[in-house]
């Protein structure tokens, strides 16, 4: 190919359990481009990722850069020849200043010593030269998600990346963060630099991409100008149909109240406030959703309703269908008719080792259908894993299969199944639909109106704004641990105000704030 600065030709992967990732893929890249690569889960990206950064070797295949064949049996063979990678879960040490992650395994030393000013002076020099602003001095754990993520691509292009993975870029930024992000991005273009740009948005990957590389079943669909194809187009080639993610919601009807928070507020050991005074109310038949950048505390508000929290002092009323649940363990919280889909579906979510039927029944295993005395029956089990696994779609060569060979979106929809499965009277939503493709988002969308038809009480959290605004029937904002916003209709706000919520820049007064806790 003309101008190719990086080619993979015919690569296959085959793992010892017979599971082909990969089958004979071509891909490539020019100097200079943003190319995105989009599919459904299961599609092969993630691996194919791997195998161009070192992380996995093909069982077949070949890889050029600049013409030169070459084996990358590592992540450092990857940055040795110009390829970094920056993942969606950033990997950054939080108590350690920005300096100190830039130059990390490559530390400058003065004698024995770490030289800080040295490090100070490397990333304030790879900034400027990349036009990109930081501070060196601050701590990690004080930076918003979007300059983390920039400490990321400084630490990678201080190594000297010529070819940048981003791997689900903007999956935790604002609308702001997004702009702000692309400028960048087109900086480095404009350098010379190669970006693959892996997103399931695929509205982004027209606004930011030159061309598109869609992968399904393992195989390469098709190589077009992201300016030559539609949103649906792109969808089509992805899923084999057409997706729109649009629903036509039944009228509201909401009943009792089923969860209510009462001036919640959390401190952390040394007295800084985690959550401060939360009020909201969540009713039968209702989607709250709740909006805001990550780290401004929804994790402590999740674990307050989940019985996770630990170590910290809290005040405040939190109800399950009236009963008192703050210390409640998530199994009690469970047996009040709760159901809950965890942001970490790996470490939270599923014990990867077992099997799919295994998490599958996981949180039923003692109820009277699963089991007779001290025995599991098998024959039920069976039945009903193997139809969940049909409804929720799947893609997996049997039940019996360990839940951590699956891809990440269909790990996520094993989650889904189980959760959603039990018939809930109060489910937590956290990133439901988090790395999952267009098609499986549609469908975990869909659940979840169903469930909200049965009267179900949903509590939605998700950095996903068109997901947020599509589905909720309320929406509350969080910045720094505080409610900053509520509204009424989601339907009547755009992404941009909301942006502007979660960044702290707008907030409403209190008497607003405080119908959260009221409406019907």
């Amino acid at each position: 190919m003309q101008n190719a600065l990086l080619e993979m030709r015919a690569i296959t992967k085959v793992y010892p359990n017979g599971v082909v990732a990969n089958k004979a893929v071509h891909f490539s890249l020019c100097e200079g481009e943003i190319h995105a690569i989009a599919g459904e889960n299961g599609a092969g990206k993630s691996t194919l990722m791997k195998i161009m950064f070192g992380m996995e070797e093909p069982s077949d295949g070949e890889i050029y850069i600049r013409g030169e064949k070459v084996k990358l049996q590592s992540a450092q063979d990857a940055i040795d020849r110009g390829i970094g990678m920056v993942h969606q879960h950033f990997m950054l040490v939080p108590s350690f200043t920005v300096a100190e992650n830039m130059v990390l395994g490559m530390e400058p030393r003065r004698g024995l010593g770490f030289n800080e000013a040295e490090a100070i002076r490397m990333t304030e020099e790879t900034a400027r030269k990349y036009n990109l602003t930081v501070n060196p001095k601050a701590k990690v754990e004080d930076l918003t998600v979007g300059m983390k993520q920039k400490v990321e691509i400084l630490k990678a292009l201080l190594r000297g990346a010529k070819i940048l993975i981003l791997d689900e870029p903007t999956a935790v930024l604002t609308p702001q963060e997004t702009e702000e992000l692309f400028r960048e991005l087109k900086q480095l273009k404009e350098q010379g630099h190669t970006i693959v740009f892996i997103s399931h948005k695929l509205k982004e990957v027209k606004a930011i991409c030159d061309r598109i590389t869609i992968m399904r079943g393992g195989r390469t669909e098709g190589v077009f100008q992201t300016a030559d194809v539609t949103e649906q187009e792109i969808s089509r080639l992805m899923v084999g149909r057409d997706v729109v993610l649009k629903y036509d919601k039944d009228s509201p009807s909401f009943g009792e109240p089923m969860l209510t928070v009462q001036g919640l507020s959390v401190n952390d050991p040394q007295g800084k406030a985690l959550l401060s005074d939360l009020s909201f109310t969540v009713r039968a038949g209702q989607i709250v959703g709740i909006a805001g950048v990550e780290g401004n505390g929804q994790t402590q508000l999740i674990e307050a309703l989940t019985g996770g929290l630990k170590g910290v002092s809290s005040n405040g009323v939190v109800t399950v269908k009236g009963a008192d649940i703050r210390d409640s363990d998530l199994l009690e919280i469970r047996n009040l008719g709760v159901s809950y889909i965890p942001e970490d579906r790996m470490r939270q979510g599923s014990a990867g080792d077992a099997s799919i039927a295994d998490n599958l029944i996981s949180t039923r295993y003692r109820s009277k259908d699963m089991n007779k005395g001290i025995f599991l029956k098998g024959s039920k089990i069976s039945s009903l894993t193997a139809s969940l696994v049909e409804e929720f779609k799947v893609r997996c060569s049997g039940t019996a299969q360990p839940i951590g060979m699956l891809s990440g979106g269909n790990m996520q929809k094993v989650v889904v199944a189980r959760e959603c499965s039990t018939s809930p009277e109060l489910l937590i939503a956290e990133q439901p639909t988090r790395g999952v493709d267009i098609g499986a988002a549609q469908f975990i969308h869909q659940k979840l109106l169903e469930l909200r038809a049965a009267q179900c009480a949903i509590l939605l959290v998700s950095a996903d704004l068109n997901e947020i605004l599509e589905i909720s029937d309320s929406l509350l904002v969080m910045y720094e641990g505080q409610i900053v916003a509520y509204f009424e209709n989601p339907a009547a706000v755009s992404e941009e105000e909301l942006g502007l919520y979660m960044l702290g820049i707008q907030r409403q007064d209190e008497q607003d704030i405080r119908r959260a806790v009221n409406h019907v």
